[in-house]
């Protein structure tokens, strides 16, 4: 199981403005022969961000998702522009989703989001030291900032309107690094 599958064969199958679908032909080391499809991202990745306003108050938002039909708490995220470090566009999608910067940046994580069928994943970054600063974004309504504190984080997984497994791990893992059981990544300038 160490020897990755050959690739024989590559195509693209469909595109969207959003979306490309690849078919991938492999032959694993066993000989078997089996063809993949898988949604290919464009851009240079994204960023979800877990943003303390203090020691235990994190920055939830309120929008809607398209994929589940309703409004969702969630963490501020977006892509990653062409030629911007994590680092930028985590402090970018901040001042644009909830109105603040922020001085100081730890790569938490890179997560993949489904690996079955998706090449795509997301960088889960802790942001701290804020700072108010607004910038225009590109959602087409006005987010809620919903502050929660992070000691109360059941009573959050418990809702029925937060179910991102992405914010559910970022939480997670930011917890688990703020009480020094997980080493991060310093994102300088």
């Amino acid at each position: 199981m160490d020897k990755k599958p050959q690739i024989l064969h590559r195509s693209l199958v469909a595109e969207s403005r959003l979306f490309r679908i690849e078919s991938l032909d492999l032959r694993f080391s066993n000989g078997v022969e089996r063809t993949y499809e898988r949604l290919v991202p464009g851009g240079g990745g994204a960023v979800m961000v877990v943003a303390l306003l203090d020691d235990d108050t994190v920055a939830l938002i309120r929008e809607y998702g398209g994929g589940i039909e309703d409004y969702t708490l969630t963490l501020p995220k977006g892509a990653v522009d062409m030629g911007e470090s994590l680092r930028d566009a985590s402090n970018r999608e901040l001042q644009e989703e909830i109105g603040f910067g922020a001085r100081e940046f730890t790569l938490l994580k890179r997560i993949s989001l489904s690996p079955g069928y998706m090449r795509a994943g997301i960088s889960l970054i802790l942001a701290r030291d804020l700072y108010p600063s607004k910038l225009e974004g590109d959602e087409p309504e006005p987010l809620e900032l919903v502050p929660w504190k992070l000691s109360e984080l059941d009573q959050l997984f418990a809702r029925d309107d937060f179910s991102e497994g992405r914010a559910i791990a970022g939480l997670t893992l930011a917890k688990s690094f703020l009480e020094g059981r997980l080493s991060g990544e310093v994102l300088s300038e």
